[in-house]
């Protein structure tokens, strides 16, 4: 089993327009909502590559029974912590005339210290039935900056590896908790390490405390700084539609290779493939197998000499 931890989940709504315009009114031409956040978003493509997973996080209020009754129909387990506050909604807005989507995202519930004490217990006894288990997202109000190094802490004394996809303050004491695989973007490097260059900045985040950093690269592909070797993957062509959930998905092909003790270049081109195939959904943190398939081969892998 994979489990995913999300500790501010999101009710996905994804409105399509025909053409997004300030100050103006619009009809919309199709609604979509969807069980949301960065780790129930892995967690449903996991399912869609035959990988027994089980979602955790906070779930509460009528968003949150909304999003649970959406998850229920779907091959993640639900292990989501209640909580008195109203989980949040994210809109997306896609403009059909350009493909452009623009985000809002509202805050997380305050979590209190019973709830989080609740999830710690939750999160124990999940430990021990994974194989691998990935922290994702931001953190909602009342929880603590290291939450996510402490969760680290745990599954490492659990023997389970944990990938951490997460960003700012959180971030940066996750990786000093020694997680084995982050994966910032390019931007999340920067803000980091204070390095434009992803490489560079990779590396310094491997000396910092991660065993390995996979770094997104947008449109360009992946970066993988591993002990093993050094390694980029490219999709075919820039690709355009709604992003969100792309990140997430290239999480779910990562996490599948690890499990499936695929090779680095395997994992990242499924990885690419994935996220490509999201982002050229409808709905916010789907894909098409089909149109996965269609551009796995064609993901390109570059090996380098070594990694620092």
């Amino acid at each position: 089993m994979i489990l995913t931890v999300t500790l501010n989940t999101a009710l996905d709504i994804t409105y399509r327009v025909p053409a997004l315009t300030p100050h103006a009114s619009h009809r919309v031409t199709d609604v979509a909502e969807r069980p949301g956040g960065k780790g129930l978003n892995v967690a449903r493509v996991l399912a869609a590559l035959g990988h027994d997973t089980v979602v955790t996080g906070f779930a509460g209020g009528p968003s949150g029974a909304v999003l649970r009754d959406l998850l229920a129909p779907l091959a993640p387990v639900d292990a989501l912590v209640p909580v008195s506050g109203n989980t949040r909604r994210t809109v997306a807005v896609v403009d059909a005339a350009t493909g452009d989507t623009t985000q809002l995202n509202e805050p997380g519930p305050t979590v209190t210290p019973d709830e989080w004490a609740a999830f710690l217990a939750s999160y124990a006894e999940l430990l021990g039935g994974a194989e691998a288990v990935a922290l994702c997202g931001s953190l909602p109000p009342g929880i603590h900056v290291g939450a996510y190094a402490e969760l680290i802490r745990r599954a490492r004394t659990a023997g389970v590896p944990v990938l951490l996809d997460t960003s700012g303050e959180p971030l940066r004491r996750g990786i000093a908790a020694r997680p084995g695989l982050v994966k910032p973007n390019a931007d999340e490097l920067a803000q980091l390490t204070g390095s434009r260059d992803p490489l560079r900045a990779a590396h310094d985040v491997r000396r910092r405390g991660a065993h390995t950093v996979v770094a997104s690269l947008g449109a360009d592909g992946m970066l993988a700084t591993t002990p093993e070797g050094l390694w980029q993957a490219a999709p075919p062509a820039r690709v355009k539609g709604n992003p969100t959930g792309a990140g997430d998905s290239a999480v779910a092909g990562l996490l599948s290779g690890l499990v499936e003790q695929l090779p680095w270049p395997e994992r990242l081109a499924r990885a690419v493939a994935l996220s490509a195939a999201t982002v050229l959904a409808p709905a916010a943190g789907e894909f098409d197998v089909r149109t996965y398939e269609d551009l796995l081969p064609q993901v390109e892998v570059t090996a380098h000499a070594t990694a620092a």
